[in-house]
């Protein structure tokens, strides 16, 4: 056979190889996983974000340390008519645990943290589990309804920390619009970097400890109320079945 045609059969194989993976990317509404198992590169991630054609986003808090400004992000939420979800470490429960009832009191949803803080991925599937329903037990004790979501300490993860979330029946979350609030950047570098991140199923993050996010919250909430933007807790942004996560931490919908 001539090197001519077999360069024409090897040039079709790839034609009809790509023909394949074209069909399948825009004929299943979920392309990209199908790509990414084609390719053998699936794993597991966290949510970052939701896709959603509704103008919703969930503000969400981390409470590892203090308490001090708790009190005062809770009247900011309840007067502009906001809930929001808070991701609560177990030894901060115990010591916080009249913050954690008031909380659950004001309509805010409460997620899990760890119980320690400690980097996961430094974690065995013992201990990962371990860190999760301990915190999730002190947390029913005072609310009755223990945890399904859960944030890993630092936003560590791999996929052996996700999919040991998973066995725990938890929704890993994480967050794409970071408020940088720990760092005490200034109310207007917050204020911006959340204003312009956020779009439709954002999910924000702030602390609870920072010293500006009280400040700034309430600017925050209203220059997002002027976009049309509406404050939803996690649990309602997110979908429970029939969803994919793409590889940039989109939960999305299958088709």
């Amino acid at each position: 056979m001539e090197k001519t045609s077999l360069k024409r059969i090897g040039l079709n194989i790839i034609l009809v190889s790509f023909l394949v993976l074209m069909s399948l990317y825009f004929s299943v509404g979920n392309g990209t996983k199908y790509m990414k198992v084609f390719l053998n590169i699936e794993r597991d991630i966290p949510i970052y974000s939701v896709e959603t054609n509704e103008k919703k986003v969930a503000l969400t808090f981390d409470a590892a340390w203090g308490e001090e400004y708790t009190d005062e992000i809770l009247k900011i939420l309840e007067k502009n008519n906001v809930k929001a979800t808070f991701f609560l470490v177990g030894n901060w429960v115990e010591r916080y645990p009249e913050k954690v009832k008031k909380i659950h009191e004001k309509g805010h949803e409460i997620g899990n943290h760890s119980t320690s803080h400690p980097h996961f991925t430094e974690l065995n599937n013992e201990k990962i589990k371990e860190e999760i329903f301990i915190t999730s037990e002190k947390i029913k004790a005072i609310n009755n309804k223990g945890t399904t979501l859960f944030r890993p300490p630092f936003g560590d993860y791999n996929s052996e920390v996700v999919k040991a979330v998973k066995e725990t029946g938890h929704y890993c979350i994480l967050w794409d619009v970071d408020s940088l609030d720990w760092k005490n950047p200034g109310e207007d570098v917050i204020l911006s970097r959340v204003i312009e991140k956020t779009d439709n199923g954002s999910i924000v993050l702030f602390h609870n400890n920072a010293e500006e996010t009280p400040k700034v919250l309430d600017r925050i909430i209203k220059e997002l109320k002027k976009k049309n933007f509406t404050f939803v807790k996690m649990s309602d942004l997110i979908y429970k079945d029939n969803y994919y996560i793409d590889n940039l931490g989109r939960q999305k919908r299958i088709k």
